[in-house]
């Protein structure tokens, strides 16, 4: 009974206070214009602080993570620190730069700009890659038997934590009166610390766990890689890579296709659907990995999904060619969904595909080395969805807007390339391995 209490107690509540706070880094694009206006500055100028986030994310999990795989009490700390630090220092140069901006007479300042740039890209992108690390692997030993449901539910709060967040960021903007959005960053850094910090202090391993002591380099994380075919890794990180990228690629343009197709008026409901899928995603896909023999089964499957999906809305030309039609919305809107699972699943199968192969002694190197896929994948994503809708089709009037149906259509068609390229990858290059207990496991 009490090892079933400290699951929780010790395991997953830590996790889901640690990935809920991390997780509203997604609602950037809810107050990016606001902050853009206040500034003084384009919505795209202040995009890359996101842009830069998400990189930094993925960077310092890649070099942090055996600072992560020796003390979670540390990590987990830096993590509750930067976070907190760096979005209570964006709230500040959003106030410096709107000051700066209205005491110019109109003249934005670079200052602020950079400022936010280091804060939420930089500080909180440490605080991000840390934080998202540090409770994975104490749920996987946690739970032993159901790895894929313990990191599922806790990855599910990272992505769940938009679905939340977002309208109670949403009523502060419009409660907090002039300068709200500088407010707002102040009152949730704190309460973030506070949730991040009782985290922190909640966060440990199971007592009979004994970490692998490495006595030289040729038993470090480049020997544990070894012990299969380094195909198979470089395998696992590109599927990685590939399947954010088009996940990015295709979110990042969901608000203009749901316009394109007549859905303005429920755009907010379908983001609010979208983000429980991908957080369904990141529960379900990894809970049934659970009980395949193979864990690279799913990615198979959402490749597979994908690919069909995809294929569907470019032979009816839903995006172009569906508002009015019932028919090939529903497959547009089937695409999306499936899309964000699909971006769900695939983060919160990494960890425990990686185990399956690698064994648990250096997982969150591992685990935090891969993760460089994420920072990679989220400078070239949305760019790269960007560069194909500026520079094909053509922008028309759509109920009030400037929109390119046939943009979104061709975003689709590298989308779609890419999938398939991914499963190829999973089909020849990742081997299956069986779900036993590596030597390290037993100690």
């Amino acid at each position: 009974m009490k090892d079933i209490q400290n699951k929780w107690i010790r395991g997953a509540i830590p996790a889901l206070l640690l990935h809920f706070s991390i997780g509203t880094v997604y609602c950037w694009s809810m107050f990016s214009q606001e902050i853009a206006d206040y500034i003084g500055f384009s919505k795209g100028a202040t995009e890359w602080a996101f842009s830069f986030a998400i990189f930094f994310l993925g960077m310092s999990a890649a070099f942090l993570g055996n600072l992560v795989e020796k003390n979670i009490h540390k990590s987990s700390l830096i993590a509750t620190i930067c976070f907190s630090v760096g979005m209570a220092g964006t709230g500040f140069f959003i106030w410096f730069g709107g000051n700066a901006y209205q005491a110019g007479a109109g003249k934005a300042s670079v200052l602020a700009l950079v400022g936010i740039y280091i804060c939420y890209g930089f500080i909180m992108g440490v605080g991000l890659g840390t934080g998202y690390l540090s409770p994975v692997k104490t749920l996987m030993l946690w739970f032993k038997d159901r790895k894929g449901l313990a990191t599922g539910l806790a990855v599910a709060g990272f992505g769940a934590a938009k679905a939340i967040a977002s309208p109670i960021m949403q009523k502060m903007l419009s409660s907090l009166g002039e300068g709200g959005v500088y407010k707002m960053f102040y009152i949730l850094a704190a309460i973030y610390f506070v949730m991040m910090f009782l985290g922190h202090l909640l966060l440990a391993k199971p007592a009979g766990w004994v970490e692998p002591q490495v006595k030289s380099k040729d038993e470090g994380i480049i020997a544990t890689l070894k012990r299969e075919p380094i195909y198979s890794y470089i395998g696992i990180w590109l599927m990685f890579y590939i399947n954010i990228t088009c996940g990015l690629a295709l979110i990042s343009q969901e608000k203009m296709i749901v316009k394109c197709v007549g859905l303005a008026g429920f755009a907010g409901l379908i983001s609010t659907i979208s983000a429980i899928f991908n957080a369904g995603g990141r529960l379900g896909f990894s809970a049934w990995a659970d009980k395949l023999k193979d864990r690279n089964t799913i990615y198979k499957l959402i490749f597979v999904l994908s690919i069909a999906f995809t294929v569907i809305v470019l032979a009816t030309k839903g995006i172009q060619k569906g508002e009015g039609n019932v028919l090939l919305i529903i497959f547009v809107l089937a695409l999306i969904f499936i899309v964000n699972a699909g971006y769900g699943g695939g983060f919160s199968n990494v960890p425990t595909l990686l185990s399956d192969h690698y064994g648990m002694g250096s997982i969150s190197a591992i685990h935090g080395i891969t993760l460089s896929a994420r920072a990679f994948a989220g400078l070239t994503g949305n760019q790269m969805a960007s560069f194909i809708v500026n520079h094909s089709g053509e922008f028309i009037e759509v109920h009030g807007v400037k929109a390119n149906p046939q943009g979104y259509q061709n975003v689709l068609y590298f989308t779609l390339a890419l999938y398939c390229v991914a499963l190829l990858l999973s089909l020849f290059l990742v081997k299956p391995t069986k779900k036993e207990a590596k030597p390290e496991e037993t100690k």
